[in-house]
């Protein structure tokens, strides 16, 4: 069957399972923040996603850019500035 030959990139992407835990899983049975959970889920899966014409390494970065950039939009969050 096909799909038991190829990955299930909506349930089960590899890129999370490879853990005991599942970012969500752990995400969301703490009741994290939204930022929080996004934070988490891309510096988890940093080095671990590939994208499209990047090197395995220039994918880490953008997963570690992501993270960071949710961390900007909170710390502008608590700084009342209009921008996000």
């Amino acid at each position: 069957c096909w799909l038991m030959e190829h990955e299930d990139i909506v349930n089960r992407p590899s890129h999370y399972t490879q853990y005991a835990i599942e970012p969500i899983t752990f995400i969301m049975t703490n009741k994290l923040a939204f930022h929080v959970g996004n934070i988490i889920k891309y510096a988890v899966r940093a080095g671990s996603k590939s994208y499209p014409n990047q090197t395995p390494e220039q994918s880490e970065i953008t997963d570690l850019r992501k993270a960071m950039r949710y961390c900007e939009m909170r710390i502008n969050q608590l700084e009342s500035q209009d921008e996000l």
